[in-house]
């Protein structure tokens, strides 16, 4: 075999094996049920915020640590250890979709999450303005 033919079989080689590792890597939508049945494993939980529950936030103990409550869409609640500051726009937040993994003892440990807040350009908005 010629040189540049080995080179092009273990470039593809390497690609494959690069795209088998990311599927068995990736994450997938769960609920909360189904996360804490496989705790150690990465999922996508959506959810609100409980509202009933405080968010604790401090940034001169831990600023990369912020603590709240959650209840996700089958109605199960949990406590989430959100390894991040307090995003902005928490409290008004409608839905939360946490990325990362329960443990053995019922906390939600999440590495990112995004929030989807009320738009402020839906017709409710519009009226209460006089717009």
């Amino acid at each position: 075999m010629k040189r540049s033919h080995i080179i092009a079989l273990v470039i593809i080689a390497v690609a494959i094996a690069a795209l088998i590792g990311s599927l068995s890597d990736s994450s997938s939508y769960a609920s909360l049920n189904e996360a804490f049945e496989q705790p150690g494993r990465e999922f996508h939980v959506v959810g609100t915020l409980d509202r009933s529950q405080p968010i604790v936030y401090e940034p001169s103990v831990n600023a990369g640590l912020t603590k709240f409550s959650m209840v996700d869409l089958n109605g199960k609640k949990c406590n989430v250890n959100l390894a991040m500051a307090k995003p902005n726009d928490l409290e008004r937040s409608e839905r939360l979709v946490l990325i990362g993994e329960a443990d053995a003892d019922g906390n939600f440990h999440a590495k990112d999450m995004l929030l989807k807040c009320p738009s402020k350009y839906n017709e409710e908005n519009k009226v209460t303005a006089g717009i």
